[in-house]
């Protein structure tokens, strides 16, 4: 028997089915060791020795692959085909040594690069060992990330109370976050002008010119600067008349992109399905798990992680041929088209994600998957197809008009004509401006020399707009082009920024929130070296070149914690005045905007005499008045800011978001006895019991919209049916959280956020999981432990840091330990956390013994 080891259950089942009754497939259900959230992880002084902790989920699946190992003839490790697989294969290896499970029996590593026959076949013929290199630049990122978060966030936490975390990587996008939003607030508007001719042939054929010229001076886009320049071209056109004095035409040729990365995929899928990072990355993970196809269950995309651009080369001959069967020849380019990366630092180890078979067309699988699914496949399925295509064939024209007396005013139309669409008959990129493209639009024909009429001037006014902010997929593209982050990195970093309440998403769009700005603030005025964007990318380029055995990983490190801990060091005598000072500072023109009638924005308004700064407090940071005690006015960070109350409930309590539009009915959002909460339509004789949906712990009636209403409205949502019942799991919010349920059988969800991306791998992995703890009924849910100290010294078993309904407390097993009033959760280590069970085991085992006696006395 050969044992293979995969990540998940669905990929297991599929596998095993190509392979025979010779091959037991086993899922490791992802990572199954990590660094405990505890000092001493990663040990610098011990030449960066890693203690390794395997989490309570993942001990019985560790035990049932050692037990099935001990028996077999051969272990294949067939995690996924990038650094993160390579990892896990690594873990279970070490682990399994550990167990003594080996013994003697060979050990060999396969990759694939999709969940069809052929493939795994080909993987199993081609084995190889642990890429060493790899594993080492797993080691070394992670153990930065440890180094950097474990180091930097307790400085947060002492210096700026309400902040949550640093890390390497997020604290640099979340810098880009609110220096975007920097530049949106300092922004000043520039006014200027426009001036466009209608003008008509001889023909009767209507085109529309620019002004590009005056009076001998070139005309740009911002050169008319006022309505009397205006004016005055207005007037030199009115006076003259209209000539072609020339006309250019070129072939211009227009290339097809390259078939998806995963930060194209990204961004694409918001562009034109509307959806975020995450649920993009749940969707293609199911279509690279598969779906039944004629009998079998098979992939239908390649590996979705990758910064490959390229595809295999009997891919691209089949898609070649594909092109030529439905578009003939003459949309086959001679040579096949092979693409590079500008992205930097990109590895290119995989090939770009594409349809593991281009027959199977967007049409012929649509019936075999939900929507989203279908959606998704489509775009990759006309991506790819297009990237193979010919180019398209344009003319693009150029024609220069003279206009006024005496031709005082220069005119410049444009416009293009498709002689041969190519590529364009199936696929165009999406855009993330709404800008129009005049250069699109089709010209009459004309010749230099020929006479035209004016039938209308347009004289506009415009302003300058601020850059937009960033969204998920925008910021995912601005962090690949600064080499900051990894494929598999990339929608963990946007959900850490959320988690933690430094960002939110408003129209799809991400704004800093106060505690965002405060964090990024404090990092780039005591570490600034550590969110510089270079900074992150030198240091991203460094762990590509460990995985490519050009330099060691603990050289890099040492050179790192080097600087790094000498500067974490010299913060340690910082005074909050030295803070507040940094802060009132970088934050000035946010926290106190000019006013309109010019006062002092920064009096207070209570006493009229004192100043206003930031101050600091136990719940984080907030405006007070420096005349304190005496004058004691506060307010949040943000007056006026998008952060706070800029809308109120309406004096009856209710505020409209908007019109369902299936139904028709209004969507408002209400607070009532048991608080807030989201109504669909009125109380009426058609309508008697509106649909209702309390608002989530953290949720704001003042600022939640249509969409999030909505979603919350169609709860619960149907995540799909379980791959071994065949019956359907939704997912959905109760008196006790978020959770998944089949069956009957619920599983807690870690965020609220989740119930609404939450896919159907993660919910079939969290309903196993249940029900191998023995857990069926709804139950309270367990609280997300804050922070895992490791496992009991004499007793095994994990011991967590929990934040419960009474408080935080320490958990091992059945035993919860209130934590004393001054103790900070994050503050907590091993030895006081013993100290606290053993005292609550004493006391609960002293109360036993007297209910038993007073039970032995009455009897």
């Amino acid at each position: 028997m050969n044992i293979v080891i995969v990540e998940s259950p669905a990929k297991a089942k599929t596998i095993n089915k190509y392979l025979g009754s010779d091959y037991e497939v086993l899922a490791s259900y992802g990572h199954v060791r990590d660094l405990p959230s505890k000092n001493g992880s990663v040990d610098p002084d011990e030449d960066f020795r890693m203690e390794w902790a395997v989490d309570g989920k993942s001990t019985k699946r560790l035990a049932d692959i050692a037990r099935a190992v001990k028996g077999a003839d051969r272990l294949i490790l067939a995690t996924d085909p990038d650094r993160e697989g390579e990892a896990i294969s690594w873990h279970v290896l070490e682990v399994l040594k550990a167990k003594k499970a080996l013994k003697d029996k060979p050990v060999e590593r396969v990759v694939f690069n999709a969940i069809t026959r052929d493939a795994v076949m080909d993987a199993m013929a081609h084995p190889r060992s642990i890429d060493a290199d790899l594993v080492d630049a797993y080691l070394a990122r992670r153990a930065l990330d440890y180094l950097v978060g474990f180091t930097l966030s307790p400085v947060l936490w002492r210096k700026l109370p309400g902040a949550r975390s640093a890390g390497r990587v997020q604290s640099v996008a979340l810098r880009l976050v609110c220096d975007r939003e920097i530049e949106i607030e300092v922004f000043v508007p520039q006014e200027y002008w426009s001036v466009a001719v209608t003008l008509e042939t001889r023909e009767a054929a209507k085109f529309i010119a620019r002004v590009v010229a005056f009076d001998g001076d070139k005309i740009g886009r911002l050169d008319i600067p006022d309505e009397a320049t205006a004016k005055r071209i207005e007037a030199a056109l009115m006076a003259g008349d209209y000539r072609v004095t020339s006309v250019e035409a070129k072939p211009v040729k227009r290339n097809p992109q390259p078939p998806f990365t995963t930060s194209t995929l990204q961004q694409e899928a918001s562009r034109k399905l509307g959806f975020a990072a995450a649920r993009t990355m749940q969707v293609a993970q199911r279509l690279y798990e598969g779906a039944e196809f004629n009998g079998e269950t098979v992939g239908l995309i390649t590996y979705m992680r990758t910064d490959g651009v390229d595809i295999a080369p009997e891919a691209i001959q089949a898609t070649r041929g594909k092109i030529s069967a439905d578009f003939g020849d003459r949309y086959v380019p001679a040579k096949a088209r092979h693409y590079q990366t500008k992205a930097k630092n990109a590895q290119e180890a995989h090939e770009a994600i594409r349809p593991t078979d281009v027959n199977r067309t967007p049409q012929s699988v649509a019936k075999i998957l939900e929507s989203d699914q279908a959606r998704l496949y489509e775009l990759i399925w006309k991506r790819t197809m297009a990237s193979q295509m010919a180019s398209a064939e344009l003319e693009r024209t150029t024609v220069d008009i003279a206009a006024g007396s005496p031709e005082a005013v220069g005119l410049r139309a444009t416009g293009q004509v498709v002689r041969f669409d190519g590529f364009l008959t199936l696929y165009q990129e999406g855009r993330d401006d709404d800008k129009k493209d005049d250069d699109a639009k089709r010209l009459p024909p004309l010749s230099s020399g020929d006479e035209l009429a004016a039938r209308g001037i347009a004289v506009d006014q415009h302003f300058t707009e601020p850059p937009p902010r960033y969204t998920e997929a925008t910021l995912i593209k601005k962090m690949e082009e600064l080499g900051i982050g990894r494929p598999s990195t990339y929608t963990s970093t946007l959900s850490v920024l959320r988690d933690r309440g430094y960002v939110r998403l408003d129209k799809r769009q991400l704004v800093p929130e106060d505690k965002g700005r405060l964090v990024t603030a404090f990092l780039s005025s005591f570490f600034e070296r550590y969110v510089q964007y270079d900074f992150t990318a030198d240091l991203e380029e460094k762990l590509d070149r460990i995985s490519n055995g050009d330099v060691s990983w603990k050289d890099v490190l040492r050179e790192f914690w080097k600087q790094f801990s000498a500067d974490v060091d010299s913060t340690k005598d910082l005074r909050v005045a030295e803070v507040l000072d940094a802060l009132n500072e970088l934050l000035g023109p946010y926290v106190f905007p000019k006013k309109e009638d010019g006062s002092d924005p920064r009096l207070c308004p209570s006493c009229g005499e004192g100043k206003l700064s930031l101050k600091l407090g136990k719940f984080g940071a907030f405006i007070g008045c420096s005349n304190y005690p005496e004058c004691r006015f506060t307010r949040q960070i943000a007056e006026n800011s998008e952060n706070g109350n800029g809308t109120e409930l309406g004096t009856d309590g209710v505020r409209k978001l908007g019109t369902d539009p299936e139904t028709g009915f209004d969507v408002t959002a209400r607070t009532g006895r048991f608080g807030p909460y989201v109504q669909l339509g009125e109380a009426d004789e058609d309508n008697k019991k509106p649909k209702r949906a309390s608002l989530p712990k953290g949720w704001d009636p003042v600022a939640i919209d249509l969409d999030q209403a909505l979603s919350l409205l169609a709860l619960p949502r149907e995540v799909g049916l379980h791959p071994e019942t065949n019956t359907m799991i939704t997912a959905g919010i109760g008196r006790y959280g978020p959770f998944v349920l089949n069956e009957g059988t619920y599983a807690n969800l870690d965020s609220v956020e989740e119930v609404f991306s939450v896919g159907l791998n993660r919910a079939v992995t969290l309903i196993a999981e249940k029900k191998a703890g023995g857990g069926r009924g709804r139950g309270r849910a367990t609280p997300k432990a804050l922070k895992t100290l490791g496992e009991h010294p004499s007793k095994g078993g994990a011991i967590t840091v929990r934040e419960g309904r009474y408080g935080p407390y320490v958990n091992h097993g059945k035993i919860n330990a209130t934590l004393p009033k001054d103790v900070a959760p994050e503050s907590v280590e091993m030895d006081q956390a013993l100290e606290l069970l053993a005292a609550k085991a004493k006391k609960g085992a002293g109360r036993g013994k007297a209910k038993g006696g007073r039970a032995s006395k009455s009897s």
